[in-house]
C-alpha cells in the first residue's frame, strides 16, 4: 500500500497497476481513488471493463489510442478471470504499453507463478490488499470515529469488531451508523455498541460450528436459515465455514505447541479475543475431526463446482455430515 499511496501523493502514475487480494474495501478505496487522480471526471480517455468476457484485443487498442487533450487514457478491467487462466498475448504486449495508458486491473484471483502476473509486476505495480492486522483495523476504526470527534476504549473497540468482523466495508458501515446514534455525545460506551452494531455472518458461523461441535443439529440449520433469510450466498457460508475450521485448526496445533493466547493471536494475525473464542472449539473437536470437515469442505465446493450438488444442499450437508 506504500507504493499506491507515494504515487497517489505525488501524482507520479505508472502505467500498470493490479490490485489483488481478499480485503474488498481496499480494492476498491484504491481502484477509485486512482481513478479521481488520473482521470477525475473525463470520460473521453475512460474505459471501464468488468467480468471474463472482456476482449484482450479491444483493451489493447484502446490502450494504444492517444488521449483527447489529456495526459493519459484510464482503462479499468475489473474480474477478468486474465491472472487466473494466464493471457499469454497480453503478457507478450505488456512492456510496450504506451506512456500515455495506464491500466488499473482489479482482481479475485491472482497465480503469481503466471506470466501476465510477471509481466504486470516487472512493468508497473502489483499490490496484495488482504486483510489488515488486527491493530491497524483497530486504528483505522478509532481514526475514523476521532474524525468525527468521538472516543473509545480498547474494550469497546474490541467489542465492536466481534461483531462487525474483520470486513473493512462492513465496518465503515457500522461507525456510520454508530456515529449516527451517539449524536451529541463524544464517548462510545458498549451499550451504544451492543444497540447499534449488527451480528455480522462470521458470527452467526462461529455459533453454527459450536453447534456442529454440540452435535446440535437442528440449531446448526437454523442459524443457517438465518443466513439465508438475510441473503448471505450459500458459497460464501461455505468459505466462511472452511476458513472457520482452518482457524480452528491452526489454534488447536499451535496450543499443543505451548503457545499461550497472545503468541497465537500474533502469529495468525488475529485479536486475540478471537482467538480465545476459538480455542474452546479447538479443544471440542479432535485434530482428525477437524481435519475431516476441512478436506468435507473442500469436497462440497468442487460438487458444486462441477454441477454434482447446488450450493445450498452442499451447506446442508456438511453441517449434518451425512454426505
Amino acid at each position: 500500500m506504500q507504493t499506491l499511496n507515494e504515487d497517489l501523493k505525488n501524482g507520479s502514475f505508472r502505467r500498470i497497476y493490479l490490485l489483488f487480494g481478499e480485503e474488498g474495501f481496499l480494492k476498491k478505496s484504491y481502484k477509485n481513488r486512482l481513478k479521481e487522480a488520473i482521470a477525475g471526471d473525463d470520460t473521453m480517455n475512460f474505459n471501464y471493463f468488468e467480468g471474463k468476457g472482456t476482449d484482450v484485443n479491444e483493451v489493447m487498442g484502446l490502450a494504444e489510442t492517444m488521449p483527447f487533450f489529456a495526459e493519459r487514457r484510464l482503462l479499468i478491467l475489473e474480474d477478468t478471470g486474465w491472472f487466473k487462466s494466464s493471457s499469454e498475448e497480453l503478457a507478450a504486449w505488456i512492456p510496450s504499453i504506451p506512456e500515455t495508458a495506464c491500466l488499473v486491473f482489479v482482481e479475485s484471483e491472482v497465480d503469481k507463478r503466471g506470466k501476465l502476473y510477471k509481466a504486470v509486476k516487472k512493468a508497473g505495480h502489483a499490490a496484495e490488499l488482504n486483510r489488515q492486522e488486527p491493530a491497524q483495523v483497530a486504528r483505522w476504526a478509532a481514526g475514523i470515529l476521532a474524525k468525527e470527534g468521538k472516543k473509545i476504549t480498547k474494550g469497546t473497540m474490541e467489542l465492536f469488531l466481534s461483531r462487525t468482523g474483520d470486513d473493512m466495508e462492513n465496518i465503515r458501515m457500522e461507525l456510520e451508523k454508530l456515529i449516527c446514534f451517539t449524536m451529541g455525545r463524544e464517548i462510545i460506551t458498549d451499550s451504544d455498541v451492543e444497540a447499534v452494531s449488527t451480528d455480522q455472518a462470521v458470527n452467526k458461523i462461529f455459533e453454527m460450528i459450536g453447534a456442529v461441535a454440540g452435535r446440535q443439529t437442528r440449531k446448526a440449520m437454523d442459524l443457517y436459515e438465518d443466513l439465508l433469510t438475510l441473503r448471505e450466498p450459500p458459497m460464501r457460508i461455505l468459505f466462511l465455514i472452511a476458513r472457520q475450521f482452518n482457524q480452528i485448526l491452526q489454534v488447536k496445533e499451535l496450543t499443543a505447541a505451548g503457545m499461550d493466547r497472545n503468541a497465537i493471536a500474533s502469529r495468525m494475525k488475529l485479536q486475540p479475543f478471537v482467538v480465545g473464542r476459538i480455542m474452546p472449539q479447538a479443544r471440542a473437536f479432535t485434530r482428525e475431526q477437524i481435519l475431516s470437515y476441512v478436506e468435507l469442505c473442500a469436497q462440497m465446493e468442487e460438487e458444486v463446482k462441477t454441477g454434482r450438488l447446488s450450493d445450498r444442499l452442499a451447506v446442508e450437508l456438511l453441517l449434518t455430515k451425512a454426505y
